[in-house]
Formats: structure tokens, sequence, C-alpha cells
């Protein structure tokens, strides 16, 4: 080593920003505090568990009658057979009321925004134009997501997610989208008790112990900081959708370490869309917390946005948010 830093703060992007997350709880000897930039704060697990809830109801609602594999895949050509087959139901979903409708709930269950990056945000009421969004989030994502799973399953040697035992009325109510879908199920004159109940009753996916075993020990987070901390996320983020900050806030309350929390949010369509400004504010915002050793307001979102313009690096958009309910969280998975 040349030199003794001052101090050191962790950064994370994304994938990394979980990484980040776990060396806030395990890295006091090293570090003096972590921003983590559009995290998977809810974990592997969750993540996948919530892919699966969405995979789930296209392959039931959208290519019912078919076999569709969701999980276990054996190489990259069968996870993209998957992909293929999703995407071309989506698509078509999009040319009927009722397909428009399911496809309101799946993308509910995939927690996708609805402003598309490079679109204008939809308007508040404009529920067309929400839905129109989110499915164009959705099919951008699929091939990814879907892919991820077989790289995933590979790394943890099987499949460490499951939905036996979830109950979908409850997913759709806690999305926060109950409302909408159920106006677009009226319009389209379907059944969504219908296919509520028979998501529920068909999902049969079970984990396998050791792959769920393998994520809990590498791709988890504690809850347990030793550090200030720092999140940043977009709001509109179709990877990795803000509700995962929601996860990792309570996860952080529950395990009583809330005052050495943050969360700042920037009002941008995208994953990781952040500019120069919003990062380097960031990255210094933490520094004066290490220094002073007190929030005292740092990461109010006015405070930030100040500061943000302050650089001379460019535009800023921090906001005032709060992210929805995390549908990825669920109890202990029943065994085989």
């Amino acid at each position: 080593m040349i030199g003794k830093p001052r101090r050191a703060i962790a950064l994370g992007t994304s994938f990394g920003g979980m990484i980040t997350g776990q060396l806030a709880g395990r890295g006091g000897r090293w570090l003096d505090g972590a921003v983590a930039t559009c995290g998977l704060m809810g974990g592997g697990i969750d993540l996948h568990n919530y892919q699966l809830d969405g995979a789930h109801a296209i392959a039931r609602l959208l290519l019912a009658g078919e076999q569709v594999k969701l999980v276990r895949f054996t190489d990259p050509a069968e996870a993209a057979a998957t992909s293929n087959r999703m995407i071309a139901a989506v698509d078509q979903a999009r040319t009927s009321p009722a397909g428009r409708a399911r496809l309101a709930l799946i993308t509910a269950l995939y927690q996708e925004p609805s402003w598309v990056p490079g679109q204008p945000k939809p308007a508040p009421g404009d529920i067309d134009a929400q839905a129109a969004g989110r499915y164009q989030n959705l099919r951008a994502i699929l091939p990814f997501i879907v892919l991820g799973r077989y790289d995933m399953e590979q790394n943890a040697g099987g499949n460490p997610t499951w939905n036996k035992g979830v109950n979908y009325w409850r997913q759709l109510a806690e999305s926060g989208r109950l409302a909408e879908v159920a106006h677009l199920y009226g319009i389209a004159g379907a059944d969504l008790h219908a296919d509520l109940d028979l998501l529920t009753r068909t999902a049969n996916v079970t984990a396998d112990p050791a792959a769920l075993a393998w994520m809990l020990r590498t791709s988890t987070l504690t809850g347990r900081p030793d550090m200030p901390v720092l999140t940043l996320h977009t709001t509109d983020d179709g990877l990795v959708p803000a509700q995962h900050e929601e996860e990792y806030a309570e996860d952080v309350s529950d395990g009583g370490a809330a005052p050495l929390l943050r969360q700042a949010y920037t009002e941008h369509a995208g994953h990781c869309a952040f500019t120069t400004a919003e990062l380097v504010t960031a990255v210094l915002t933490m520094e004066k917390r290490i220094e002073t050793r007190r929030w005292a307001g740092l990461a109010d979102p006015r405070r930030l946005q100040a500061r943000a313009e302050s650089l001379g690096l460019g535009p800023a958009a921090f906001v005032e948010f709060r992210p929805g309910e995390f549908l990825g969280d669920r109890p202990a998975p029943p065994r085989h």
C-alpha cells in the first residue's frame, strides 16, 4: 500500500450496490462509510423470487396449456427459448383488452415502473400510458433477467427460489396496483378473481436446499450495517425497481440500525441513470457525514440538489420519493 487514506468509502452500483450493502455490515475495520447506487438491496433470493412470480403469471395467463420452463435451466439456449416465448406472449397480449388487463397484473408482480427511458413521463391519471410504459419496460428486461436466472442457477448449483405457498391476491394488493388492475379487468370483461386464484393454486415451484443455502451465504444483506450508509436510486428503474430500497430500509430498521441509513432518489427513468453531479454529490455527502458524525439533514433532497447544482457538473434531479412495498420478501420456503 502506498500512503494511508484519511477515510475509505465503499461505492457500488447495481449488483455492486448489494455488495456495498454487505460490506457495510462487515467492513468496519477498513471502511468509514458506504454508498450503494441502484443496488439489489432486497438481496439476490428476493430479486429472483418476485421475478419468478411475474414469469409464473406469464406462463399461466398468456401461455395457458403450454409447458414453459421457468427454473432449473440446463443451458443458455433453454433460457433463451423461454425468454423468446415470453416476449411473443406479452406482445400478443397488447393486442386485446383482456391481454392488456393481464399484462397490468403481470407488470405489477414484476414491479415495473411506468416511465420509459427516452420517453415523456406518463401523467399520474393516465392509466393507458402507464400500462404501456410498464409493458415496454418489461419487454426490454425479459431477455436479461431470464438469461440472468440461468447464470445465477449455474453459480448456485440449482434453483434457490420458490413460489409454492404464495398468495397472489396478497402480492397484487401489496403492489399498490390492485385498483388499477381491477379497472382494466373490468373494461375487458375479464375475471380477475379467477386469474389470481389460478396463479395461487398452480404455484408449485420449490427451492433446491443447497442452492438456497449458497444464496443465503453469498447474496443476502443482514440489515445490520456498522457504518453510515447512503443509498441512491432512480425513481423509475425497470431492472432493479426502487422497491428494493423499501425492503432494505425495513431490514435495517428491524436490525436496530436505522439511524445509520439515509436513502436518496433522483427523478429519472432507467437503471443507474444518474448524472455525474448526482453521483459526486452522493460521495461528498457521505464524506461530510463521516467528518461530522451525524446526518443532520445532509441527505434531505433539497440539500442534495443544492449541493449538486453548486458543483458545476451538469444537471441533477434529487426528489422526495417513497417507493412502494417490495414483493420479493416471503416466509421460509416449504420443503419439497
